[in-house]
């Protein structure tokens, strides 16, 4: 019965020693760095918006789609007003405007230069950096056929 209460606390005293060396070994580690890329930037989702698609006089369909951004939180607080109104503008200005987009003749869409191109319209408007990267969530086309009313 000794042996084992002598095991018992033997085990005991290695592992609280085990623990204590272990604890004071660490802060010789070195810490690991924080990502410095996402820190002040806030992520912001726009309401979907509705775009219509013209060709030959006659509405084709909407296009549907939502947008999220980037911005950077240290300058929108001292800006005054709010970036969303610009991107959802010039996301708007940007897909209803644009040729490439054809619906009744398919083909891959570059939506990278598109964006980029929103990024920096907005940017200009706003007079500084702001807005850091522009994202879709979801774009899709409806035709007028598929809409109930």
């Amino acid at each position: 019965m000794t042996r084992i209460v002598i095991t018992g606390l033997w085990i005991c005293a290695i592992t609280v020693l085990s623990s204590y060396a272990v604890i004071s070994w660490m802060p010789a580690l070195p810490k690991p760095k924080a990502e410095e890329y996402l820190e002040g930037l806030t992520y912001q989702k726009l309401r979907p918006l509705n775009i219509p698609i013209i060709a030959d006089g006659n509405v084709q369909g909407y296009i549907l789609a939502t947008i999220i951004f980037t911005a950077d939180s240290h300058l929108i607080k001292g800006l005054g007003v709010t970036p969303e109104p610009f991107v959802m503008d010039e996301s708007f200005r940007q897909i209803y405007s644009d040729g490439d987009l054809d619906f009744r003749n398919l083909k891959k869409y570059d939506i990278n230069r598109r964006l980029d191109e929103i990024k920096r319209r907005v940017n200009e408007r706003l007079g500084s950096e702001i807005v850091k990267d522009v994202m879709v969530e979801n774009f899709n086309f409806i035709t007028r056929k598929d809409i109930r009313s």
